[in-house]
């Protein structure tokens, strides 16, 4: 029976996980599988010796550093772990600082490896290029560039499609999702999504309501939902209650693709979620803050101008991206009230913006599982 060895660090990897146990459970309903996960991977029967949380982290900041000694710490146990019980295949799905390491010392032992979500080496730190080939023995790439330039370096690689263009209904029902929450027809309603990482929501989370309550100044009648990942709604309630919002705005305990399907503009920070946002075709603005270091690594080692999903698929700035020290209240709510203000002003903005969505979503669908599958079979059967 195959025993397969996962690690998800984040919400997003727990998803993306999730829809490919799906398929490997249908291709041999024995398997087991154990490593590190989250609610979704746990759900189909994952056994989470360490909750995916634990290697939730961003940039380079005082909370990375004190957590780094733990983090290390579950690298090594898990190491040893899989080097006594080898695994018929590992799967490291994205969180590549934590799986290429572990990757590269159980391939060293023999266990094939596979790493699932391409490192963005076509955007930043293309150094990690070296480090994927000694790591990983195939790459599954969810965007469709990704394997001639991994191929061209010497890596084995296949385009299995982005598993979420395959869940997201090509054109989104909005009453029903309306319905849903509680809201109206005729409500104009902002989704809100600081980001799922704590320092996304030390970050962000405070100027995105502050921009909200300027756009409520100009709009009194705006609706904003915001989806709360488990662990924030304490965080999340505290600064709602100083927003100043009241009734106007509604917490949501997770059901972020409701809120994307009800919404006619986000206001997200960058990351798997805009991505989200472009499939269910909705108008967005596009923001992130870091701490002053983290920054600054982070603009020398990056190749392109544009950090939002949807930005670089289409290679060119088709939605606003406000980060650092431009992402303040007042010119985040400016550009919402932008889209907002599009419906009437300027509706051939929001058609060509639908129309570029949709042949993006087109480009991601493939038949994920499948296509995975028969790189499994190949690594199970070698």
């Amino acid at each position: 029976m195959p025993y397969v060895a996962m690690v998800a660090g984040e919400s997003s990897g727990d998803m993306l996980a999730a829809l490919l146990l799906n398929g490997l459970h249908a291709q041999w309903p024995q398997l087991q599988t154990a490593g590190i996960g989250g609610p979704q991977m746990q759900r189909l029967g994952f056994d989470a010796w360490w909750p995916h949380q634990k290697l939730s982290v961003h940039g380079f900041n005082w909370d990375t550093l004190r957590r780094y000694p733990e983090i290390v710490g579950i690298r090594e146990q898990l190491r040893k772990r899989l080097l006594e019980s080898k695994p018929s295949v590992f799967v490291g799905v994205d969180a590549p600082d934590f799986n290429l390491a572990l990757e590269a010392d159980l391939r060293l032992a023999g266990v094939p490896t596979v790493h699932y979500v391409c490192p963005s080496v076509w955007a930043w730190r293309p150094e990690r290029m070296e480090k994927i080939r000694r790591s990983a023995d195939h790459v599954l790439c969810i965007f469709p560039f990704e394997p001639e330039l991994l191929q061209a370096n010497g890596i084995a690689a296949t385009f299995v499609g982005h598993p979420l263009a395959n869940v997201i209904p090509i054109e989104p029902d909005r009453a029903a999702a309306r319905r849903a929450l509680g809201l109206q027809d005729e409500d104009e309603v902002v989704a809100i999504l600081p980001g799922s990482r704590a320092s996304e929501i030390k970050h962000l989370a405070q100027r995105f309501l502050q921009a909200a309550e300027l756009i409520r100044r100009s709009r009194r009648r705006t609706r904003f939902v915001v989806p709360v990942v488990p662990g924030f709604r304490s965080a999340l309630e505290a600064l709602a209650a100083s927003s100043g919002l009241g009734n106007s705005l509604q917490l949501l305990d997770g059901q972020s693709h409701r809120a994307l399907a009800a919404c006619d503009v986000v206001l997200l920070a960058s990351g798997t979620a805009t991505l989200e946002a472009a499939l269910f075709k909705r108008p967005m603005v596009i923001s992130y803050n870091q701490s002053w270091l983290s920054w600054k690594l982070m603009q020398r080692k990056r190749l392109q101008p544009w950090v939002g999903l949807p930005n670089i698929l289409s290679r060119e700035f088709v939605v606003p991206e406000l980060l650092q020290n431009d992402a303040t209240p007042e010119r985040l709510a400016a550009e919402v009230l932008s889209w907002l203000d599009a419906a009437h002003t300027n509706p051939a903005r929001l058609t060509q913006l639908h129309a570029k969505f949709v042949a993006m979503h087109q480009s991601l669908q493939c038949d994920t599982v499948t296509i995975a599958n028969h790189v499994f079979q190949k690594i199970l059967q070698s």
